[in-house]
C-alpha cells in the first residue's frame, strides 16, 4: 500500500510543480522573443532569440529607474517596519495592559483593509506636507499594512520564548536594551527573517498606493510597466522581460531567508 501512495504523491507533486512553474517559464520564454513572434505563433522556445527587450530596460532610464525606486522605498519600509514592530510585538507578548487585545485586533484590521480606503487621506496629507513623489512617502504609506503583519508574526515567535530568560537577564544585571539586542533578538532571528520577507514582498507588489503617490522621481516599476500599453497595442516582449526582472529581487530575498521561512511556518504565526 505504501508504494502506490508514494506514486500518487509523486504524481501530484509533479503536476503541481508544472502548474506553478509554467507561467514563470512562459513569461521568461516570451521575454526572449519579438512581438511579431509572440503574436504569430505558439512556440515552446524562441525561434529568433533576442536580448533586445532586456537591453531596452537596462539602457532606458525610465525603465531601470523604476526598479531602483522600488528597491529604495521597499528597503526603507522593511527596515522601519521591523524597527517599529519589534518593540510593539515584545509589549504584546510580555505585558498585559488595558485594551491590549482590542489594540492588537485593530492592528490586524489595518492589514485586512483595502489600500483604496487609505488612498485619499494619504494623498491629501502628502500633498499638504509636500511629500508627494518621494520614496519616503510610499514607504510610510506601506507601514499601515506591513507593521501589523510584522507585529503579528513576531508576537507569535516572542510568545514561544520563556519569560524566565527575561528574568534571568535582569538578575544578571542586563539593561533592557542590552538584553533585547544581545539575547532576545538572536533568539527570534527566524521570526525577524520571516517578517522581513513578507514586508518586502507585500511592499514590492503593491501597486495602487505606489502608483498614486508618485509621478516621476519615485515612480515604481509596477507603474512603469503600464507604459507597454499604447495605441499600437501591447508590447508583450518588453512587458515579459520587465516581469521576469521583477522576480529577481524576491528570489534573492527568499534565498537569504529560506531557512528562516521554513522555521516560520513551523514555529510562528505564518
Amino acid at each position: 500500500m505504501a508504494e502506490p501512495r508514494f506514486q500518487k504523491r509523486t504524481v501530484f507533486l509533479i503536476v503541481y510543480l508544472v502548474f506553478a512553474v509554467l507561467p514563470i517559464y512562459w513569461m521568461i520564454n516570451m521575454s526572449f522573443k519579438t512581438n511579431e513572434e509572440i503574436l504569430a505563433s505558439f512556440t515552446l522556445l524562441p525561434k529568433h532569440f533576442t536580448w533586445a527587450n532586456y537591453k531596452l530596460i537596462f539602457t532606458d532610464v525610465s525603465w531601470y529607474s523604476g526598479y531602483i525606486n522600488s528597491l529604495i522605498y521597499v528597503a526603507i519600509n522593511t527596515v522601519i517596519s521591523l524597527l517599529v514592530a519589534l518593540p510593539a510585538a515584545y509589549a504584546f507578548s510580555r505585558y498585559s495592559f488595558l485594551g491590549d487585545k482590542h489594540l492588537f485586533f485593530w492592528l490586524l484590521t489595518n492589514r485586512m483593509t483595502p489600500p483604496a480606503v487609505f488612498l485619499l487621506p494619504f494623498f491629501q496629507l502628502y500633498t499638504t506636507l509636500g511629500l508627494m513623489d518621494t520614496h519616503f512617502a510610499v514607504a510610510m504609506a506601506h507601514l499601515v499594512f506591513n507593521v501589523p503583519l510584522a507585529v503579528w508574526i513576531l508576537e507569535g515567535f516572542m510568545s514561544g520564548i520563556p519569560r524566565e530568560i527575561d528574568e534571568t537577564a535582569y538578575i544578571d544585571g542586563y539593561s533592557f536594551p542590552r538584553f533585547f539586542l544581545t539575547i532576545f533578538v538572536p533568539l527570534i532571528k527566524a521570526g525577524i527573517g520571516v517578517a522581513a520577507f513578507f514586508c518586502f514582498m507585500f511592499s514590492w507588489v503593491e501597486l495602487l498606493l505606489a502608483r498614486t503617490l508618485t509621478s516621476v522621481n519615485a515612480k515604481p516599476i509596477v507603474a512603469v510597466m503600464t507604459r507597454t500599453v499604447s495605441a499600437s497595442g501591447m508590447d508583450w516582449a518588453t512587458l515579459a522581460a520587465a516581469g521576469t526582472l521583477t522576480i529577481v529581487p524576491g528570489a534573492i530575498v527568499i534565498w537569504f531567508v529560506r531557512h528562516y521561512i521554513a522555521k516560520g511556518f513551523a514555529m510562528g504565526r505564518v
